[in-house]
């Protein structure tokens, strides 16, 4: 049978593996006490009629320890759940414990009100934006950081490898055919060769576009210059005309004045019929506009009248 002065007289006197013991109090880290306090009223070992308030993941429950159930310890506590609205809970903690000592019943609903709040308070945490602070484990970062380097060694080897035996597949170290090697392995190699050949095909036609393209561009060029030109010979042209026909009229009235003069002055001998000029090619007129020279001449040093001033 179960004797509570017994079991805390022990408890008490000797030894506890739930008490804490300070320069003022001592404290009990059973999950069941009601206060916290190592007490005999506040002890859940010590006391065979016992009730307490916890909570499981937002849940409150009232835990009810009695005599009957002493002979199970599986069975013990008897767990009532506490409904959510703070005065329901009370009103079930009086239904509940309506012949229980005052004490007990004080506590209890005091443990309630004191879960509520920080619930509460909790639930407020929550709806903020906090940052999250996230414990950083540095032996599994530097164990994941060692099997990458390994990994990345292991995949820089296979690719060397590979390089390797492509290279000799190319160079037809082998033979055309090894038999050795994965007919798709050797497929691969033919369809990327194949590729590159077709990649060089299309950069050598894009150069040759695009070196016709710059030939066609600078005939074009060319070909507008030299109409620049043509028009600008044919201005020249049209002057060296005009100047042409000058000195066509000049040399006819040259020979007119020594056809008029007499031949007593030259004796019997005749004169000598004046020399030709040898004809002239005449450039061919491009189709243009004609250009007119005007020749204007500067006096210096001539006075001004102011009449003639009026008239300028």
């Amino acid at each position: 049978m179960q004797s509570d002065d017994v079991i805390w007289s022990v408890i008490n006197s000797q030894f506890c593996s739930y008490k804490v013991k300070t320069a003022t109090q001592n404290f009990c880290r059973n999950e069941y006490n009601v206060t916290g306090f190592c007490n005999r009223q506040s002890c859940p070992l010590a006391n065979s009629r016992y009730a307490t308030v916890r909570e499981k993941e937002g849940v409150l429950y009232l835990y009810v320890k009695t005599i009957e159930r002493a002979h199970t310890p599986a069975k013990m506590w008897e767990k009532i759940r506490l409904s959510e609205n703070y005065s329901k809970a009370l009103e079930q903690i009086d239904k509940e414990l309506i012949y229980w000592p005052n004490f007990i019943i004080h506590k209890c609903k005091q443990r309630v009100t004191k879960i509520t709040q920080y619930l509460i308070k909790m639930r407020r945490m929550k709806l903020r934006q906090e940052p999250k602070l996230v414990g950083v484990k540095k032996k599994l970062d530097r164990r994941e950081a060692t099997r990458e380097r390994k990994a990345l060694s292991a995949a820089h080897l296979e690719k060397s490898i590979e390089k390797e035996l492509i290279e000799r597949l190319k160079s037809k170290a082998y033979g055309d055919a090894p038999l050795n090697v994965n007919e798709s392995v050797w497929q691969a190699i033919l369809d990327r060769e194949k590729g590159e050949k077709q990649e060089k095909e299309q950069v050598g036609t894009e150069e040759e576009l695009s070196m016709e393209d710059d030939e066609t561009e600078e005939e074009d060029e060319e070909e507008e210059e030299e109409e620049m030109e043509g028009e600008f010979v044919s201005d020249l042209s049209d002057l060296e005309d005009v100047v042409d026909e000058v000195s066509e009229d000049e040399s006819e009235d040259l020979s007119e004045s020594e056809n008029s003069q007499p031949k007593t002055l030259l004796g019997k001998r005749k004169a000598k019929p004046p020399a030709k000029a040898p004809p002239r090619k005449r450039v061919e007129k491009p189709k243009g506009p004609k250009v007119s020279v005007e020749y204007e001449q500067e006096l210096e040093g001539v006075p001004i009248s102011r009449s003639e001033l009026a008239n300028w």
